[in-house]
């Protein structure tokens, strides 16, 4: 694929990385909570289905990337167990969508970083410079602050949340950690046109079994308002799309770049989020937002100079 150098592409490829990434986000909170399509489960699947199909004529049939191939079962078996950590995390994500704002969902998702670290921590004994870990306190105090001051607070959808964020965390660890020799190696685009089929294994039966008929119910639902079909279509189309303007962002601009952009993107959506759903927002929650925000920004800019170090 040719790397055209136009800042104008640029600045299209971040755009369309915001949009997508901040429009799922806010389509699932409104199928999943407004729209009352209590099936995160399914919506996943539905997310893994698209990715699969979709990633195969990307890499397959558009050649936006050369095809990498599983050279092993061993390989096999690491990339179903990051496909397992990375089902669970996206559930646990869309389950917590029914029950918090789309606001406090970010706010509790820019903790990653902190749970990165530990698992960094617990899995390769890798330590961080004292000042990186120093960092973390205002991400953390920041997600307390919030939740205290968060008018719209459920126990259990803020329970998902942080397992979903830690799952996330876990991911990434271990895909540093099972993925990491050069004969392993996949990027993003490969990695996720195999993960992708072998998640909607994993979510098939889940979804059968936790979310009975499914399927009928929202065939029912179609006749009634023929929407949902489209608007789970859209939903799913944009889910592979976060995936291929994430990998394309990374490929046009630098790893300082991208975490800029990606600290800021979580304000946006904050910003957008309460625009859209008119959710209850509290000085209090939005000072701690805004102190975790912050603290994901030292945090980045502590691993930079560790590095240079």
């Amino acid at each position: 694929m040719k790397q055209p150098s136009s800042n104008l592409f640029t600045v299209g490829i971040v755009a369309s990385w915001y949009s997508s990434n901040i429009g799922v986000l806010l389509l699932n909170k409104y199928l999943l909570s407004n729209y009352g399509f209590k099936y995160p489960i399914f919506l996943t699947m539905c997310h893994m289905t698209a990715c699969s199909l979709l990633s195969y004529v990307a890499i397959a049939w558009l050649k936006l990337v050369p095809m990498q191939t599983i050279r092993s079962r061993v390989q096999f078996f690491k990339i179903s167990a990051l496909s397992l950590i990375f089902c669970v995390s996206v559930v646990l994500g869309n389950v917590s969508l029914r029950f918090l704002p789309v606001s406090f969902n970010q706010a509790i998702g820019a903790t990653t970083p902190f749970f990165t670290a530990v698992f960094a921590y617990l899995m390769t004994f890798k330590r961080e410079a004292w000042l990186t870990y120093l960092t973390l306190l205002p991400v953390v105090t920041g997600v307390v602050i919030a939740s205290g001051g968060e008018p719209s607070f459920h126990l259990f959808g803020f329970i998902m949340c942080i397992a979903a964020t830690a799952a996330r965390a876990l991911k990434s660890v271990v895909q540093s950690i099972l993925l990491s020799s050069e004969g392993e190696k996949l990027n993003s685009m490969n990695l996720l046109l195999y993960m992708a089929p072998i998640a909607v294994v994993f979510l098939l039966p889940a979804t059968l079994i936790m979310e009975r008929n499914v399927v009928g119910i929202t065939l029912a639902l179609a006749r009634d308002d023929f929407r949902i079909i489209w608007y789970l279509l859209f939903n799913s189309a944009l889910a592979y799309f976060v995936n291929l303007t994430n990998f394309l962002v990374t490929k046009h601009t630098s790893a300082l770049t991208l975490q800029v952009l990606g600290n800021a993107k979580g304000a946006v959506a904050v910003v957008v989020s309460i625009l859209i759903f008119r959710n209850p927002v509290s000085v209090t929650g939005m000072l701690g937002y805004t102190l975790t925000v912050i603290g994901v920004i030292l945090y980045s800019e502590a691993k930079k100079r560790a590095k240079a170090v």
